[in-house]
């Protein structure tokens, strides 16, 4: 019974020490206090934004923040151009703020700290962004690649309800920012160039950046950059034809049969030329001089290029050029069927529109060694598409698409032989297949490899060319390929993009989040302007010609 008791005394002694000991921790835990950290990094309520030259900041409030340190940069911080206190998370980076204008049409970049009471808690840097100030007031229009050459260029302003005259024009270097002095003596607008909004600066150097302003008086009525391009071509260089005084229809057909090898064809912007129903057996390059205006010098094709058997040629290039066929049933940019080789086809800045194919390779032992258009537009190209190599016994090697518009188009690539490479980079892509048909065919079993893979990279692709207007716009992916590497970065397509089967795993259907018809401004015309802000692609993917610009 004494030894029951004494068990019983001592259960009761531990139970109790177990409840003062938690009841202790408890305790303890209650009076624990946590480390103090740093603040956090502040955020922005709202996207940077600009009114004329003033950049408006909206941050989130930090409820533990005594105020804010706002620094802006033209180089990415490489230098401080301002630094701005602050008690607010909302502020104006104007004169008053920064203590002078800010430029007008330029790229600041803007970060912010917040403070804490204790200074060693301040938040760390947060970069809020780049943002661009507007542009000048201005009734001078901003020029395109239209509006410049290598040695001049054309000034042109609206000329209804713009206030007083147009009297001169002054050209700056690219860093006098203030417009102070004028590179040249100010040129005078005679009244008949007031009276068309139109006038000329000449005596510019090459691949320079230059400021054009335009007066009334002493008034400043805007200014603008002006890029100045590579030097032309010389017309009296070696082994140049310059048939610019020659606006006959078969210009171009005589000169190339009369070119030597290497020869470089200079056309007239402007003009229309039937091009040549002709087999090849000398590198040629047809490019239209540097001018002012819109129009392209265009080439008609009735008929294709071809090889003289057995020929080995360098190139064939098209440089500056609207590229039209007659017939988009029929006719071919390239038809190739004769025995021989061509080192390089290059289309460079060229419209090539209404063919049933730009390149046709149809008979055996042909070469093609590099393919390639850039900064091009090609548009409404029927069932054969844009690089067809239909002979197993012959092959097209590399394939390179860049800075590139591609609209209306039956198939894409098509091969029956193993090519190299294929790159397609910096391009906005839409209607691109006839439905249900494969971008990349390489239908020759046992040669149906791109041995160095492909390459797909900063597109923005569209749906399926939906001809038949039944509204089914999906497509395949590939016809062979099985043992070739795809590596697709940063690629978007549209919301009404899909596979109908065989997909690019790699490549994201969709991401775009938004329908073609809502992420362009009007494809049925060639505008793939990006007209949806909201598009995260919208600075780095597609031709760049359409990318909103910072």
């Amino acid at each position: 019974m004494k030894n029951k008791k004494n068990i019983f005394n001592i259960k009761t002694v531990i139970f109790m020490c177990l409840v003062v000991a938690i009841f202790n921790a408890c305790d303890k835990d209650n009076d624990e206090t946590f480390e103090k950290t740093r603040l956090f990094r502040p955020v922005l309520n709202e996207e940077l934004t600009a009114e004329g030259n003033t950049i408006i900041v909206n941050m989130g409030k930090l409820k533990e923040a005594v105020g804010y340190t706002i620094e802006v940069s033209r180089d990415t911080f490489a230098t401080i151009e301002y630094t701005v206190k602050s008690d607010d998370n909302y502020l104006l980076l104007d004169s008053n703020t920064v203590g002078e204008e800010l430029f007008w049409n330029t790229l600041y970049q803007v970060r912010s700290i917040a403070h804490s009471s204790d200074s060693q808690y301040d938040s760390k840097y947060s970069d809020l962004g780049n943002v661009r100030t507007e542009r000048f007031p201005s009734i001078l229009n901003v020029p395109t690649t239209n509006d410049v050459i290598d040695v001049a260029a054309r000034v042109s302003w609206s000329t209804e309800n713009s206030g007083a005259a147009v009297t001169g024009i002054k050209v700056f270097s690219a860093d006098d920012l203030r417009l102070e002095t004028p590179l040249f003596s100010e040129i005078s607008v005679s009244p008949e160039e007031q009276e068309a909004g139109e006038s000329f600066v000449y005596g510019l150097d090459p691949e320079t950046i230059y400021q054009i302003g335009i007066y009334s008086g002493e008034e400043l009525r805007g200014w603008v950059k002006y890029t100045t391009r590579v030097p032309d071509i010389d017309p009296n260089g070696p082994n140049v034809i310059d048939i610019r005084d020659n606006e006959y229809s078969s210009a171009v057909l005589d000169a190339m049969y009369t070119a030597p090898d290497n020869s470089v064809i200079l056309v007239k912007r402007g003009v229309e030329y039937a091009a040549p129903t002709i087999s090849l057996d000398k590198s040629i390059t047809i490019r239209a001089a540097y001018g002012f205006g819109d129009k392209k010098a265009q080439l008609l094709f009735s008929g294709s290029f071809d090889l003289v058997e057995y020929a080995s040629v360098n190139h064939l290039r098209f440089v500056d050029l609207e590229l039209r066929s007659t017939n988009w049933d029929s006719k071919y940019l390239l038809d190739l069927g004769k025995r021989g080789s061509i080192g390089e086809v290059n289309f460079e800045n060229c419209y090539i529109t209404n063919f049933r194919g730009v390149l046709k390779i149809k008979a055996a032992d042909i070469t093609v060694d590099n393919y390639i258009i850039n900064n091009s537009i090609v548009d409404s190209i029927n069932g054969y598409g844009i690089a067809g190599q239909d002979h197993a016994g012959s092959v097209l090697n590399n394939i390179k698409f860049s800075n590139s518009t591609i609209n209306r188009a039956g198939y894409f690539i098509i091969s029956r032989n193993n090519s190299k490479s294929i790159i397609v980079e910096d391009c906005t892509i839409a209607n691109i297949l006839e439905v249900q048909r494969p971008m990349f065919r390489y239908r020759q079993s046992g040669q149906d490899n791109v041995t160095d893979g492909i390459i797909i990279r900063n597109c923005i692709i569209g749906h399926a060319w939906d001809r038949a207007g039944d509204g089914t716009t999906a497509i395949r992916g590939t016809d062979g390929l099985e043992d070739t590497f795809f590596n697709t970065p940063n690629n978007y397509t549209v919301s009404d993009f899909s596979w109908e089967a065989y997909p690019i795993l790699t490549l994201p259907v969709g991401n775009a989040g938004i329908t073609q018809e809502d992420l362009w401004e009007d494809p049925d015309n060639n505008n793939f302007t990006i007209k949806n802000s909201g598009f995260i692609g919208k600075y780095d993917t597609g031709d760049p010609r359409w990318r909103v610009q910072l």
